[in-house]
């Protein structure tokens, strides 16, 4: 193939100084025609609402509105006049998982709005027992989330309160709790979208859509040995289970040992007694499994499996619900009767 070759005409030394003198002229020009920077929030006590709250141009309930704040979104206080407040607050409302965004050309954070709003239903960080006020109405919206009477956006609206919380009010006793509450909620509502996709019925874990373990994560490493900490390691649990057995071994085997891992190294947490039983029903299955292939031995093992972790239940939570169902599923075992699959009696 041929191919042409264009012939360059570089500038002269003269006119190379003339070009660049215009090019600079241009680009000064340019430059003045770019829009005016947003300006920044200034500094200031930091705040919340607890309620949807209008923005207004001015301290006058007749003036233009401008936006309006949802429930804990954050703000910052410029100044006060009477009932009034003038802020810069976020009042962006879509929050986006890190690993969704694309890696180039994703849109920065939008700036704060400033206007005026009524100070009444606002927390700011000098509210005599913010932090508490705040847990509270918290507590409030994620009951409403699930209420199908409830706010469409009460989820989200308790994860923000709980948030402000650990960002407000730092040396709050509530703040492990919050810190906890609020990836908890992102967790639950990641892992509801991820039960709508196709690949929730994968087998493999890995071939299904994971959910964001960060804020989780750092919940069992600033918080180490606390009820907060066991609750966020029980959920991580989720991004490790199958979608799907299919029938195979291969998964239940794989998550009885994950959650006899976690009843090891949590022995005592508000989620072992549930750990325990979840292992109890996968041996059970695993016990239909492998007579249902002829595996008689490995069903054996699998049943005396089952016997001795319902047994460690009902010794250290004898008054469990999950420590009942355990023996119930044992005693199917021992009596013949299926747990999992098609009875063929």
């Amino acid at each position: 193939m041929i191919f042409s070759v264009m012939k360059i005409r570089l500038p002269q030394p003269k006119n190379l100084t003339i070009a660049l003198a215009l090019l600079c002229v241009a680009l000064a020009a340019q430059a003045q025609k770019k829009p005016k920077q947003p300006e920044k929030p200034m500094a200031g006590p930091r705040a919340t609402a607890l309620r949807v709250t209008w923005l207004y141009v001015a301290p006058d309930l007749a003036s233009q509105k401008v936006d309006r704040v949802q429930i804990g979104r954050e703000m910052v206080v410029a100044e006060k006049n009477g009932p009034w407040m003038r802020v810069y607050a976020n009042t962006d409302t879509a929050e986006v998982r890190e690993k969704d965004a694309p890696t180039f050309g994703h849109d920065e954070t939008p700036p704060p709005v400033s206007g005026w709003l009524q100070a009444k239903g606002i927390v700011v960080e000098a509210t005599p027992n913010g932090d508490q006020v705040i847990m509270g109405e918290a507590a409030n919206q994620e009951s409403l989330a699930s209420d199908p009477r409830g706010p469409v956006n009460a989820a989200l609206s308790a994860r923000l309160l709980y948030r402000r919380i650990v960002e407000m009010f730092p040396g709050s006793p509530l703040v492990p709790e919050a810190a906890w509450r609020a990836a908890d909620v992102l967790w639950q509502l990641q892992k509801a979208d991820a039960a709508t996709r196709p690949s929730a019925k994968e087998r493999d874990p890995y071939l299904r859509d994971q959910m964001d373990e960060d804020e989780l994560k750092k919940v069992v490493k600033l918080y180490p040995h606390t009820r907060q900490a066991d609750l966020a390691a029980f959920d991580l649990i989720d991004n490790k289970l199958c979608g799907d057995w299919q029938g195979s071994p291969k998964c239940p085997e794989k998550e009885a040992e994950v959650y006899e891992k976690y009843a090891d190294e949590f022995p005592d947490g508000p989620r072992t007694a549930q750990a325990l039983y979840q292992a109890v029903y996968r041996q059970a299955v695993l016990t239909d499994m492998y007579a249902a292939d002829g595996s008689d031995k490995k069903a054996d093992e699998a049943h005396n499996h089952a016997r001795k972790l319902a047994a460690t239940l009902k010794d250290h939570f004898a008054q469990s619900d999950y420590t009942w169902r355990a023996g119930a599923l044992v005693f199917k075992l021992d009596e013949g009767v299926p747990v999992y699959g098609i009875d063929m009696e």
